[in-house]
């Protein structure tokens, strides 16, 4: 089960990104962590910048919503996302 803290101004949730993948996607939980797939490799932020950008994308909002709080240089980030609550996210989860 992916663990989301609620916020006044959003969400709150672990990701754990499998980068240089085939295509972007979710590929569902990992621990306590929601699992996406992404096509950028992780080299000079550019898997954090496709992480931002493929969430915005599936969530439909802008990418300055959405934040990476920690992990910036690993596999399991902290991400916060404004404007948006655990719903939105739960209906990801396949």
């Amino acid at each position: 089960m992916v663990d989301i803290k609620e916020t006044e101004h959003g969400i709150i949730l672990q990701v754990h990104i499998v980068p240089r993948s085939a295509k972007c996607e979710v590929a569902g939980v990992q621990g306590d962590a929601l699992k996406l797939k992404i096509t950028a490799p992780p080299v000079e932020g550019q898997a954090n910048a496709e992480c931002i950008r493929f969430l915005s994308d599936i969530l439909g909002i802008k990418k300055k919503q959405v934040r990476i709080l920690g992990g910036h240089k690993s596999k399991k980030k902290t991400v916060a996302i404004e404007g948006i609550g655990r719903r939105d996210i739960e209906v990801l989860i396949p």
